[in-house]
């Protein structure tokens, strides 16, 4: 069977625009789901268009979030209904125009066909006010939530996270030195100043302990519900703690480790590299095992009690809720402080009811949300406040 017209082939084009108009929605499509669609439809047919949205949909898409996003492209690729409002205006001149279907911003930015090369400007009565990064526009941005957002707006969002700063207040430290104030005489530095003023002693200088910055353990949940956030947050703190001491792992069905990944001074290479290093993205959560790897191979992270954790996860665990509370009671008695950064908080009346949700909060000391800029922002005061009580 011919699919399309014989005589011009126009079925395989607009499969391959339409695959391109998902890749810009950001919907993951390569060639070879684009060859396995074709072949698809020469056993489906082009009788009933059900059928051909469903065969589409099973070999196009493989994540449940998108394919509401697959459902409205498909009715506005394959249907035109711009095209049909237009023909109708043109027939009945009085009638008024029906309002444009409401679609997702993903759905919508990839239908705007981008303009070609060397094309001109528009004529003076053709330009419109330009208000994209108006006051109203940044003020929606900064209290968007993440998963809201439109492939153009999150690569945005990706580049205005690695300027929000987390500056953590610094603690006193183990060694000391000389200084004005202490509880105690520094003897050996009054020695020293003894000597060089011929054995006159000027002042007594008092032991004063050295602050120092609080180390970071950042533990990122990459699984399907997460993607939106995973990537962001990881931009956010591997620029927002550079120059302190801090290791960062991900977390799905296994624990993957992104200390290497996070020594790059460059955030792209280092998002480059935890792509490459991930294995189970988007694979589901396994909260319990993952902590019981780190407690086996990791657990010199944890050297002291002074490491500060940073739980970044949904707590929509899939393992077993025994073997998380014993994990998560080891991890809270081996750090100072275990913050749980839960996106879910993103909606009004939010209770922690799922097993592993409920876990976590009985024993993080706060949960704070992150799920948009302003948050994000916000987080600093939040955890300056938490270090002092």
């Amino acid at each position: 069977m011919q699919l399309g017209d014989a005589r011009s082939g126009k079925l395989p084009d607009n499969l391959t625009g339409f695959g391109r108009a998902l890749r810009r929605a950001g919907v993951p499509v390569d060639s070879s789901r684009l060859a396995l669609a074709q072949v698809s439809l020469r056993w489906v047919g082009l009788e009933r268009r059900d059928d051909l949205r469903a065969a589409l949909q099973a070999v196009l898409i493989s994540r449940p979030q998108d394919i509401e996003v697959f459902q409205q492209l498909f009715e506005a690729w394959f249907r035109n209904p711009e095209l049909a409002q237009q023909l109708l205006a043109q027939m009945l001149p009085k009638a008024a125009p029906a309002h444009p279907p409401k679609r997702k911003p993903r759905v919508q930015e990839a239908l705007q066909a981008p303009r070609p090369p060397g094309q001109g400007a528009r004529p003076e009565s053709e330009v419109k006010l330009d208000a994209a990064m108006s006051a109203s526009a940044r003020t929606r941005l900064h209290q968007a939530d993440f998963a809201s957002l439109s492939a153009s707006e999150y690569r945005l969002i990706e580049q205005l996270v690695r300027d929000v700063p987390l500056p953590l207040p610094p603690v006193p430290g183990r060694r000391t030195r000389a200084g004005l104030r202490g509880a105690q005489p520094h003897w050996a530095a009054a020695l020293r100043q003894a000597q060089r003023q011929q054995g006159e002693l000027l002042w007594l200088p008092r032991r004063a302990r050295v602050s120092q910055p609080l180390p970071l353990l950042v533990l990122v949940d990459i699984s399907g519900s997460m993607e939106r956030y995973a990537r962001l947050l990881l931009a956010f703190l591997h620029a927002a703690t550079r120059g302190r001491p801090r290791a960062a792992y991900a977390f799905g069905t296994a624990l993957t480790d992104l200390r290497t990944a996070f020594r790059h001074s460059d955030t792209d290479r280092m998002l480059a590299d935890t792509s490459a290093a991930i294995a189970d993205f988007a694979g589901g959560t396994r909260l319990g095992a993952s902590l019981a790897q780190l407690r086996t191979q990791h657990a010199r992270q944890l050297v002291g009690r002074r490491t500060v954790v940073l739980l970044i996860t949904d707590g929509l665990d899939t393992g077993e809720p025994d073997a998380l509370d014993t994990e998560v009671q080891w991890l809270k008695r081996h750090c100072r402080r275990l913050l749980w950064l839960n996106p879910l908080l993103r909606y009004d009346g939010y209770a922690p009811l799922a097993r592993g949700a409920a876990v976590l909060h009985r024993h993080a000391d706060a949960m704070l949300p992150v799920h948009n800029l302003s948050h994000l922002e916000d987080l600093a005061d939040a955890l300056a406040r938490l270090m002092k009580t």
